[in-house]
Parts: C-alpha cells; structure tokens; sequence
C-alpha cells in the first residue's frame, strides 16, 4: 500500500473511532400514525460474510422519544439481524458500538461468531434513526476562530453554537433529556422484545461500554454474558491531562527498550519541545496549534497512528513542522464534519461536573500537551448544553453479577486498561479482564489479530472462558508507516491547492 493511500485509510480508521456522521442540518421525520411503538417492522434479505451467504432481517423499531409515555413523538430506529447458520443457537449477540455520535449500524465482520449466535444491531436514537441531532452550526465553529480551535475566542464561539443548537432542538419540540443512555437501552430492551429472546449476550466498544453496564444494571436477568471492548467507566468521557502524561511517559519507556530507532530523546519532550516552540506558519501555511493538538490525541489512541505522530513531533523538534501541517489537514478534512454533535452532549454530558472549570483545567500548562479533545469538547459545551444525568445509580459504578469480559490495550489513550482493572473489575462478581500488550484503542483489537479476537469471544460467550491464548506479543514498532514531513514536501503542490478550500 502506498504511503499516501495509508495516511488516509489510517486518519479515517482512527478519528472513526471516536467519530462519524455527515455535515447536514438536524434531521427530523415524521413517522407515519400507523406505525405501533415497540413493533419490528422487517423485510427478509441475505449477506455475504467472508464468503458465505446468512439469512438476514433488515428494517426498523418504532419507538417513542420517551419511553414511559407512548404519545410522545415516535422515532424509527433501523435494526439489522443476520441469523446464526446453528437451527438451535445460543444466545444472540447485540452490537453497541463506540461513540458518543457514531452510529451503531456500521460493524466489523466477525464472522466465527455467526456459527451458533444471531448478530443484531439497533440504530442510536439520536445518530441513526428518523431523528438525528446534527448541527451545521457547531460543525462551523469547530474550524475555529483567530488561527487557534483552542483559543479562548474559538471555545466561546463554540460555546455560542452550542447553546444555540440546543435552544433550536427545544424550539422544535425535540426533548433532549430522552436523549441519554438509558434510552438507549430502553430501546435495545424493545427490540430483545421484539425478536422474541429471553436472554441475550452484549459486545460493546469504548462508549457502548457504558450502554452495556446500564443495560446489566437495569436488567441483569437479562444479560447472559457481556464482551466490553476498550473499557469506559462511569466517570471518564473527559479525558485527564495527567493520564496522558502517563501514556505518554509509558510510550518512552517502550522506546527507550527500541535499540533500533531510539537516540536518547524522549517522546513526550519532543512533543513538548514542538508545541512550545511552533512557529506561525510552514512554508506559506498557518499552523493552527489547537488542531494539532486535537489530532494528535486523537491519533495516539492506536499504536500504528501513534508511530506516524511521533515521527512528525520529532521532526518538528528539528525545525521541521510539515508532518504536524498534515495533521492539521486532516483535521480541517475530517473531523469538524464527522461528528453527531447534539448525540455526543446529550450522552456524554452525564460526566460534565458544572463546579470544575474544564478550561483550566484541561489546558494544564504543567502537562505535555493538557487534554486538547476533551477541551474542545467540555470547554466548549458545559455551560451552554443542558444537562441530562442517568439515574445517580446508573452513573457510579456498582456490584453487578452479569457475567463480563473486560478487553483492554495497554497503550490506549482513550480507555486506559488501569480504570478497568481499578475501578470496575473489583465491581464484577463474574468479571474477567485481558490486557492486549502494546495495543491500543477498539481498531488495534479489532484488526490487529482477528482470529484471536473471535477465538477470545466464542470462548467466553460459549463457555464462560477468557482464553487469550492465540494473541502473540506484537511489540510496538516505532517505524512510521509513513513519513508524512516526506510526503508534505512531495506533495507541495497539491498541499497548496488543499490549502486554498
């Protein structure tokens, strides 16, 4: 593959992660008066996955935006559910993907799993169904103001998006307070329903983690047994400066061990260095420093991305800031547009804390680099979005006897494997964890080494058993994928016609 095309694939593998969606304005259908809250409406189709053909439903679940009262305005949420080739399978498995703001019908193709389960995923209510919490507005103000996304100018304006997306939501009768994690399990609960299971299994990712956590809690009869990929307990959708300090300090001890590429100088002094001393510009073009600071958390959260940001800071360490104006064209391509904004608040605003001042602290000049995506988000929205909490009990951590896998890397920067082991395992009467050595966030554990990954899965939901043993020890590779500095000076040419939309 050539450098170029993986920088691509790579930036979308990565960002896609954390987010997706499209640039149009809120959307809002009508759902026919015909249409019964709680139904499945399905039609019968069939799909190939590696290389053979599943029967197939695909269609929709009516629900209504609050699900305690059925007059409320309804909603159409796609479902999609690929049968098991077994005539007598076990347990279903339910998909919750990450997020918040990434839709639940897009899936990686686990194939071994169809063998003796159905495969089920339910749209978001918020990203995938008739009513979807876009907004222009905000997708505008997160380009920025004053050549810094992170500048206090550019957090006011997007604060001002902001409050008034959510005003305009209000005004056009959409209740955002139903809008929360558990009705997003009130709806998974319609569709069990629906299909007709008794019991069914969970695979989550990042935030579906905390989906699947809500659903045990609130129906622990229910879940037979849950695979958490990524771990995101109660408490975390803001990221900690110092934690990241702390990934980043792991990062040089890893390379330190790196006889082949390391030379004395730490990784995190060499992002340090670049940030402190960036100049105005690369050649003709402005560098904005907050999204490059932006994309490359976003960017350190899988280990092969990781590689590709740190060889572009160590450039910049030298003088050479054309790996980091590449990054910064990433962001300006992909991640303004690529986000269900109104779905990411009204989840993960269960975690803002109006008594801290997440500027401040989010900036943490004493840190590296602070939390730059956390500030932009939390920055820009406590305040300005109302907040909808789950139930007290809903949002801590508490004793629960589902059945649970926690799948953790220990080089992700978005979940770190320590708050799984710390502070949700000693919760699970029946809980497992394993701890991918040198992997990162769900695209590592998805793609890295799939086999192991189904093997590990069809162990637990099979027979209760967390056998790792098939993952060999990938270690990390500090080689770029890509020198993107090269290819920023290849490229020139068409990096200035980029740089003019």
């Amino acid at each position: 593959m050539s450098g170029r095309h993986f920088f691509t694939r790579a930036l979308s593998a990565v960002c896609c992660t954390i987010l997706i969606g499209c640039s149009s304005a809120t959307l809002i259908k009508e759902v026919p008066s015909h249409l019964k809250p709680g139904k499945l409406y399905l039609a019968p189709k069939t799909v190939e996955v590696a290389g053979r053909t599943f029967d197939t439903e695909e269609g929709f679940l009516v629900v209504t935006e609050n699900p305690s009262d059925t007059l409320t305005r309804k909603n159409m949420l796609p479902v999609f559910r690929i049968r098991s080739v077994s005539k007598t399978p076990a347990e279903p498995i339910f998909w919750l993907n990450g997020g918040p703001g990434l839709s639940n019908m897009s899936y990686f193709r686990l194939s071994r799993l169809l063998q003796n389960h159905d495969f089920i995923l339910i749209g978001y209510r918020g990203v995938d169904g008739s009513i979807v919490l876009r907004s222009k507005e905000v997708e505008e103000a997160m380009e920025g103001v004053d050549g810094d996304l992170l500048s206090d100018a550019s957090l006011h304006s997007l604060s001002q998006a902001i409050e008034l997306f959510s005003k305009n939501l209000t005004a056009r009768g959409i209740d955002i307070g139903h809008y929360t994690m558990t009705g997003v399990v009130s709806d998974l609960e319609a569709a069990r329903k629906g299909f007709g299971y008794e019991t069914i299994n969970l695979l989550s990712f990042s935030y579906g983690t905390r989906v699947a956590l809500i659903y045990g809690y609130l129906h622990p009869a229910v879940v037979f047994r849950s695979v958490m990929i990524s771990v995101n307990p109660p408490g975390h959708f803001t990221y900690s400066p110092r934690k990241t300090d702390e990934q980043l300090d792991y990062y040089d001890r890893l390379f330190a061990a790196d006889s082949s590429n390391y030379d004395g100088r730490p990784l995190s002094q060499s992002i340090r260095t670049a940030l402190g001393k960036m100049p105005s510009r690369w050649s003709l073009f402005k560098l904005d420093p907050g999204k490059i600071r932006v994309i490359t958390f976003a960017m350190l959260s899988q280990k092969r991305s990781a590689a590709l940001v740190f060889d572009c800071y160590r450039a910049a360490e030298q003088g050479d800031y054309s790996g980091l104006y590449m990054l910064q064209r990433a962001y300006d391509f992909m991640m303004p547009s690529m986000m269900i904004w109104g779905d990411l608040f009204a989840k993960g605003s269960t975690d803002f804390d109006p008594g801290i001042d997440y500027v401040s602290e989010l900036r943490d000049s004493t840190t590296v680099m602070g939390s730059p995506l956390s500030l932009l988000i939390s920055g820009g929205a406590v305040g300005h979005w109302p907040v909808h909490r789950v139930p007290p009990g809903l949002n801590r951590i508490q004793q629960s006897d589902v059945q649970t896998l926690l799948v953790s890397g220990s080089v992700d920067f978005s979940t770190p494997a320590e708050y799984a082991t710390e502070e949700l395992l000693p919760s699970l009467t029946y809980g497992k964890q394993v701890i991918l050595r040198e992997m990162g966030h769900v695209g590592d554990i998805l793609n890295l080494q799939r086999p192991a990954l189904e093997h590990l899965l069809l162990s637990f939901y099979d027979e209760g058993v967390a056998d790792d043993s098939q993952f060999k020890y990938d270690p990390m590779d500090f080689e770029p994928p890509v020198n993107l500095p090269l290819w920023a000076k290849v490229l020139y040419p068409f990096v200035l016609v980029l740089s003019l939309f």
